[in-house]
C-alpha cells in the first residue's frame, strides 16, 4: 500500500514529483498522451493495457512502468491492484465504441462489450484502486468522459448509453466521496481525431477519415492529456468536476464546421 503522503513539488516544471499516476488504456491515443504528458510533469507513471509489446516501448521511453491490464477480465484487475505499491492518480482512460448502428438494428453483443469496457470496466479498476487512493491522503480519480456522455445522438446509442453511465458513475462518486482527501474529476471531450477510435467503431479506413473531413484542427490526444495534466496539478482544494473540451470547429454535438474541400 502507498507510503507517506508527499505534497505535489513546488517546481513548476515537476509538479507530479513524489506522486505516482496511473493510466489505464495507455497503448495508444488519449491514454499514451496522458502518460507522457504525466511523466513529463515529474509523475512516477504506471501503465496499463493489454498491448504489452506497445506498453513496454513507451514505457521505456517516458521513464514509466508497464503492466498487463484487462480491465474486463476481475483477474487481470486483481493481479495489477496487487502489483501497486502507491496510487496518487488513476486516470481510468480504458474505453472504446465498437458500432454506430441505430437502436433498431442494435448488436446486442456490440452493446454488451461497450458497457463491459466503458462501465464496468471504470468500477472494477475504480474499486480496486480506491483503498490506494485513499491512503494517498491526496489523491485524484480521473474519468475520461465524452460529450456522448452529455448528451446523445443518433446512431450512438451503445456509445453514449455506456458514456453516460462514466458520467453518473463521477457524479456519484464525487457524493460519496465527500469529505474525503479524493478529487473526482471528468474530462468529456468531443472530436478527437486519434488512430483508433472511430477506426475501431466504423471498421473501415474510408468511414473513419469521414468523420473528421473537412474539419479543420478536430483535437488531438495530446490537448486531452493536457486538460488532464492541468486538472490535476491544481492546488487540491481546487476540483474541476467536470472539464468539456471540444475542437473550436464544433459547437455542439451536432454542429460542426466542415471546409468545402
Amino acid at each position: 500500500m502507498p507510503g507517506p503522503t508527499s505534497p505535489p513539488s513546488s517546481d513548476p516544471g515537476r509538479r507530479g514529483a513524489g506522486r505516482t499516476a496511473v493510466v489505464s488504456g495507455a497503448s495508444s491515443g488519449i491514454g499514451a498522451a496522458t502518460a507522457e504528458r504525466l511523466a513529463a510533469e515529474g509523475f512516477d507513471v504506471v501503465l496499463g493495457a493489454r498491448r504489452m509489446d506497445r506498453l513496454a516501448g513507451l514505457a521505456e521511453r517516458i521513464g514509466g512502468r508497464a503492466l498487463a491490464l484487462d480491465v474486463t477480465d476481475p483477474a487481470s484487475v486483481e493481479a495489477f491492484a496487487a502489483a501497486l505499491d502507491r496510487v496518487d492518480v488513476l486516470v481510468n482512460n480504458a474505453g472504446g465504441s465498437f458500432d454506430a448502428a441505430p437502436v433498431a438494428e442494435a448488436d446486442l453483443d456490440s452493446w454488451a462489450r461497450t458497457y463491459e469496457v466503458n462501465v464496468l470496466g471504470t468500477v472494477r479498476l475504480t474499486k480496486a484502486l480506491l483503498p490506494a487512493l485513499r491512503a494517498s491522503g491526496a489523491a485524484d480519480l480521473v474519468f475520461m468522459g465524452s460529450t456522448a456522455g452529455l448528451i446523445s445522438y443518433e446512431g450512438g446509442a451503445s456509445y453514449t448509453a455506456a458514456k453516460h453511465g462514466v458520467h453518473t458513475l463521477a457524479e456519484t462518486l464525487r457524493l460519496e466521496l465527500n469529505g474525503e482527501p479524493v478529487r473526482v474529476i471528468e474530462i468529456a471531450p468531443g472530436m478527437v481525431r486519434t488512430e483508433e477510435f472511430s477506426l475501431n467503431r466504423l471498421g473501415s479506413a474510408d468511414k473513419a477519415d469521414a468523420v473528421y473531413r473537412g474539419v479543420r484542427e478536430p483535437l488531438t490526444a495530446e490537448d486531452v492529456a493536457d486538460c488532464v495534466a492541468w486538472t490535476v496539478t491544481r492546488p487540491h482544494h481546487v476540483n474541476v468536476d467536470l472539464l468539456v473540451v471540444r475542437p473550436l470547429a464544433q459547437a455542439a454535438q451536432h454542429k460542426v464546421a466542415r471546409e468545402s474541400e
